[in-house]
């Protein structure tokens, strides 16, 4: 079954490890942006490196706007080659995300916002439902009781 944009969107607004995970949530869940043909869906975490170092190099001399590479290939460094991801790829206008997961749509592993040379990445703001599950999320991590001032001496 097909994992649908909502759905996606919320597990990357969960994906606490990538930077710019409400941006790319953002344009996921726009209703501008649909799935676009995916020959190849079922990939490994080693093909995805490989197939992202040489993207990188491309978006960077075309001079491309991307957010999230660095995330992914951070993420990517700690897996196994041959472990099983997902690739979903989505599109609106010159804009493209790829949404890399576990097989579920909730494990996010990794996303990348992009467009054309030249083009700004588009500013969409998070729908209200989804701003929702953003603020509750945020209120579940609040710390209760006594604050710790010496947490983050050791780190």
């Amino acid at each position: 079954m097909p994992i649908s944009r909502r759905q996606l969107a919320v597990s990357l607004l969960a994906a606490d490890h990538i930077a710019d995970r409400q941006a790319i949530a953002a344009f996921v869940a726009d209703l501008a942006t649909q799935p676009a043909p995916n020959p190849f869906a079922q990939t490994s975490a080693g093909a995805v490196r490989q197939i992202w170092r040489q993207r990188a190099i491309e978006l960077q001399s075309f001079n491309v706007e991307a957010v999230g590479l660095a995330c992914l290939f951070t993420t990517l460094s700690g897996m196994g080659v041959d472990e099983a991801l997902v690739q979903e790829i989505l599109r609106a206008g010159s804009h493209t995300a790829n949404v890399f997961h576990h097989g579920d749509g909730c494990g996010i592993v990794g996303a990348v916002l992009y467009g054309k040379s030249g083009v700004a990445l588009p500013t969409v703001s998070l729908p209200r439902s989804l701003r929702g599950v953003l603020s509750s999320r945020s209120r579940a991590r609040r710390p209760g009781g006594q604050l710790d001032l010496f947490a983050r001496i050791g780190s």
